[in-house]
């Protein structure tokens, strides 16, 4: 992995914020962790995304949100983050997208953005309990609640991109 990490450091800088784009679909995202470049190791990188995805602005985060597809729903597409999203709800079962589509729907009315969860690990009724329990937020904890959601998905789809290379 230090030889993907050195490769990701020597890229030029547009080649680099286009494979961070599949991370997190911010430019503000991907032209700062791009631009704090070169990262001695794989949690300094890390680090610098988690930092990124704080900083942004609530624009930048919806930017981010219309990336990815609601919970439940297949992920169109053939690029690595469509396939990313794919393996990352593999442990919704065809049953439970009915429930979550639903539960999708009253989300999005209540926030006016799509329902963002770190789904890796999680089995499909884990996620519609997480979607339920969330609808209870108000507008500011949700906000940070998404920006944590965001910085996780972010932080494991840069592992990936340093194991699979760059």
């Amino acid at each position: 992995m230090a030889d993907r990490l050195a490769s990701f450091n020597a890229r030029p800088r547009a080649e680099a914020v286009a494979d961070l784009l599949t991370c997190c679909a911010s430019p503000v995202f991907a032209g700062e962790v791009a631009g704090r470049r070169p990262y001695g190791d794989l949690d300094e990188l890390l680090d610098a995304a988690s930092t990124a995805v704080r900083d942004l602005g609530w624009d930048e985060v919806l930017r981010a949100l219309s990336a990815h597809p609601r919970i439940g729903e297949r992920p169109k597409g053939e690029g690595r983050e469509a396939s990313w999203s794919r393996q990352e709800q593999s442990g919704v079962p065809d049953a439970m997208r009915a429930a979550l589509a639903g539960a999708n729907s009253a989300y999005e009315r209540r926030f006016g953005h799509v329902y963002l969860v770190c789904a890796t690990g999680l089995t499909g009724a884990q996620l519609l309990a997480r979607l339920e329990e969330r609808l209870a937020n108000d507008e500011e904890r949700e906000r940070e609640v998404v920006r944590a959601e965001l910085a996780a998905i972010a932080r494991l789809r840069l592992a990936k991109l340093m194991k699979e290379g760059a």
